[in-house]
């Protein structure tokens, strides 16, 4: 893992992504235009890369080098394909349990929904390209080490993403306040990947729609909810228990 770092430059950012090197996130002036500026469109969408418009104040300000109207961040991760991932886990006859984040700006919740990931055994963080906190030096601080151990795989949309899970007969759990159904009703002993909401705003609709089976987390106390990283962390603890029982 690297230090994040700016790619300066259209063509430089060409070739930084041509090799391979992770992007983070890019930078354009805005109302910028050009036949390199739609090749690096292009790249970045095959890439899941998020591009953001800014004004050159911004660009001016990160660096006094000649940026051409582009700066791009370099990723302190390297991001791994869905597909990938997926084959990667079942060759090595894993059970997949993945955790999908949809709308989770904080970075500590997401520094900290990996640790209980890494320490409840779930083999990966499934995030969009966008409406997400950036997982950058203070999400790998809050991670303690946890998202330089987990994989993560950004998706350009999650929906897609969640017919990919399906074709590979992977279910999706989606964790909703109301649901009749408890936390530990569920079968967590399958291939499945927990959808966690932000805290505000829960589970997108057209995203929850789409999940296998809905629940909701029992408590002693009338309370609205859990801290998303603790309700991530008692969840990830159910599924982990299911699967120890299950060997036993």
């Amino acid at each position: 893992m690297s230090k994040n770092a700016f790619i300066i430059g259209r063509q430089p950012l060409i070739e930084a992504i041509g090799a391979g090197h992770a992007i983070d996130k890019i930078l354009f002036q805005q109302n910028i235009s050009g036949p390199s500026i739609g090749e690096i469109r292009k790249l970045a969408k095959e890439r899941n890369i998020p591009i953001q418009q800014v004004p050159p104040e911004k660009l001016n300000a990160m660096t006094r080098a000649n940026h051409q109207g582009v700066i791009a961040i370099a990723a302190s991760l390297i991001y791994v394909e869905l597909h990938d991932l997926i084959d990667q886990v079942v060759s090595q006859e894993g059970v997949p349990l993945f955790v999908m984040l949809d709308g989770i700006t904080d970075v500590r919740n997401i520094g900290a929904i990996s640790r209980a990931a890494v320490c409840c055994g779930a083999q990966a963080l499934i995030i969009p390209g966008k409406g997400i906190g950036a997982l950058n030096e203070e999400a790998l601080k809050s991670s303690a080490g946890a998202l330089e151990i987990i994989q993560v795989s950004r998706v350009g949309s999650l929906l897609k993403a969640i017919d990919d899970l399906h074709l590979h007969g992977i279910k999706i759990f989606s964790s909703e306040i109301k649901a009749p159904k408890k936390l530990f009703e569920l079968n967590f002993t399958e291939p499945c990947c927990i959808l966690m909401g932000s805290e505000d705003k829960g589970v997108q609709s057209y995203l929850s729609k789409a999940a296998d089976e809905y629940f909701s987390i029992p408590m002693a106390a009338k309370f609205d909810s859990l801290n998303v990283s603790v309700a991530a962390g008692i969840i990830l603890y159910e599924a982990m228990k299911q699967r120890m029982q299950s060997t036993d």
